[in-house]
């Protein structure tokens, strides 16, 4: 380790680029090990398809079962009075407490950004304790003006404040959402806590999607959890990001690539060790100001933030559930086409969250004063996570059907004949979780405006059939786009993903 810490402090840059090119380089060579491993040690090839396989069924199955729980309690929350619980326990101090929410927002329709507000304004929670940063791209032009009047006009006397800020072009910067809401931070604690003297160990920040709707609970919930912890202050809050704004006017495809991962970010609030701030989440103003806000020069600012957090605070960090759902789009466009190129761009976006991964290790290696064990388990989830994205489907779906395909003699063997049918068996086991999944999804989404035929209900279970292609399309293949680029040194920039 100290060698490793060494050559990093004398190399940054060399050791940067290394560690850009490790997440393609072990994607890739998982990828192809099953064809070229098939013609030189099919043997171990099908060991390898094995354990895959065996990985797969632990984690369907540990997905089903932690995110049956986490819906049941995300049930009981969204109907448990918190409000009530606050007066009741914390009759003087909730009054206090204050929340600063920033929404960064590029190209938004002004219907989004409306129904957003309309959401927000639905607390259960006094409105004047709530402050609202609507964080427009001053290269938006007079479009962004207009659409500040707008909103300003019908708004500004829902909440605490409202305020309009244009982040402009700085050089250093990168274009997008961490850049954007950091300005914002700033902007707002320049106005609620130096001028206006709000204390700063009494304000919450949330950074929310322009799309995302929270529910009418959420803020009541967050400032019961402030108040309780000993401390609030090394504490990101991350609640249930569900895709059900749209989904039942989006196409197909997306629809099962929507619940998918609204399932998972229910079954994820149940994992400790792997629950990280996705989207839209709260945290304190006093952390956010201590780590100097969020940093300019990345695009994804969720994975960072959690991390610049977690080092700076010398592991004593951590994400807490909120089990309650924050509702958001899925990816719509005007016409099918684009909005298929629009989930997939989205996805190669989330992807790109393996160019933190040089940032993450490099911390952990310099980082001689947190516990290895701690920061080792922690990073390693996430390291496991980003680099085995694009591996998911190949070694899932058709890894088992190389060796005995390229490797005539090996096929005759007892493992190679037998190979293709344990995994299969394997896989089938693990098909319990999609029947978990599906159930969890019909129960989880809002009514069909119009109401429902039976037809529709009998179709709905149908559209997992897809999952397999749709799996390709949009899982492995803007995975190992994202992962190539990064490998091959073609940065990607932020596209803002289309909103109808």
């Amino acid at each position: 380790m100290k060698f490793l810490r060494h050559y990093i402090q004398r190399h940054p840059i060399r050791s940067q680029r290394f560690l850009e090119i490790l997440p393609g380089f072990v994607s890739w060579s998982l990828i192809l090990f099953p064809i070229w491993g098939s013609l030189v040690v099919p043997r171990l090839v099908a060991y390898y398809v094995i354990a895959f396989a065996v990985y797969w069924l632990y984690r369907s199955l540990t997905m089903a079962t932690l995110a049956l729980s986490s819906f049941f309690t995300i049930r009981a929350s969204a109907k448990f009075d918190w409000l009530a619980d606050l007066k009741r326990k914390f009759p003087q101090k909730w009054r206090k407490i204050q929340h600063i929410i920033i929404i960064p927002t590029y190209k938004e329709p002004v219907s989004t950004l409306e129904a957003t507000l309309t959401a927000l304004a639905k607390q259960h929670y006094p409105r004047k304790n709530l402050h609202v940063m609507l964080s427009f791209e001053k290269r938006e032009g007079k479009i962004a003006q207009h659409k500040a009047q707008k909103i300003k006009k019908e708004f500004a006397h829902r909440f605490g404040h409202l305020w309009i800020t244009y982040h402009p072009d700085i050089i250093g910067e990168v274009k997008g959402k961490s850049s954007n809401t950091s300005w914002g931070a700033r902007k707002a604690k320049a106005i609620l806590i130096d001028k206006e003297k709000y204390p700063l160990d009494q304000v919450t920040i949330t950074s929310e999607d322009a799309d995302a709707r929270f529910h009418p609970n959420y803020f009541a919930n967050i400032t019961y959890e402030f108040l309780n912890l000993d401390k609030p202050y090394n504490v990101i809050w991350q609640g249930a990001v569900v895709f059900y704004n749209n989904i039942w006017r989006v196409p197909a495809p997306v629809r099962v690539i929507a619940s998918m991962f609204s399932v998972i970010q229910i079954y994820i609030l149940k994992r400790s060790d792997r629950l990280i701030n996705f989207s839209t989440y709260t945290t304190t103003l006093k952390h956010v100001v201590e780590i100097d806000f969020w940093d300019t020069d990345v695009i994804p600012e969720d994975y960072r933030l959690f991390f610049k957090s977690f080092f700076a605070k010398k592991g004593n960090f951590w994400v807490r559930p909120i089990f309650l759902p924050i509702y958001a789009d899925a990816a719509e466009a005007k016409t099918f086409w684009s909005t298929m190129v629009n989930q997939y761009e989205q996805l190669k976006r989330w992807a790109w969250g393996a160019s933190d991964d040089a940032y993450i290790i490099k911390q952990f290696i310099l980082s001689d004063d947190i516990p290895f064990n701690k920061k080792f388990l922690r990073v390693l989830k996430t390291i496991e996570d980003h680099f085995l994205w694009p591996v998911n489907w190949f070694a899932v779906t058709i890894a088992a059907f190389f060796p005995p395909l390229l490797n005539p003699e090996f096929s005759r063997t007892v493992l190679g004949r037998t190979l293709p049918q344990i995994t299969s068996n394997l896989l089938t086991l693990s098909l319990i979780s999609m029947i978990v999944i599906f159930i969890i999804d019909a129960l989880s989404r809002p009514e069909k405006p119009g109401g429902r035929s039976l037809i529709s209900y009998a179709i709905q279970p149908l559209e997992f059939i897809l999952l397999p292609v749709v799996g390709f399309f949009f899982s492995a293949l803007p995975g190992i786009d994202a992962h190539t680029r990064l490998l091959l040194g073609k940065y990607i920039e932020y596209r803002v993903t289309e909103k109808v």
